[in-house]
């Protein structure tokens, strides 16, 4: 399995929006994302110029129902 590298948090979201989720409300920095078929929502922190720790960022690809692989060919 690739390991997680420190990916910006702008990045990540991106990420997710390739793999269909969108962008459904915003409070303070933090996006949450849902995608159609998908019950859980993701909640993304987007902080200007900081990057996302490897725990977290996992937590958030299983929530998603990707791979570490699948999400490092979205980060592309």
């Amino acid at each position: 399995m690739p390991r997680l590298s420190r990916v910006s948090q702008a990045e990540v979201k991106r990420a997710f929006e390739k793999a269909g989720f969108v962008l459904v409300r915003t409070k303070g920095s933090h996006h949450v994302l849902a995608k159609e078929g998908h019950q859980l929502l993701l909640c993304v922190p987007v902080h200007p110029g900081k990057t996302m720790g490897p725990g977290l960022l996992k937590d958030l690809i299983n929530d998603a129902g990707l791979t570490v692989e699948e999400f490092i060919k979205l980060l592309k």
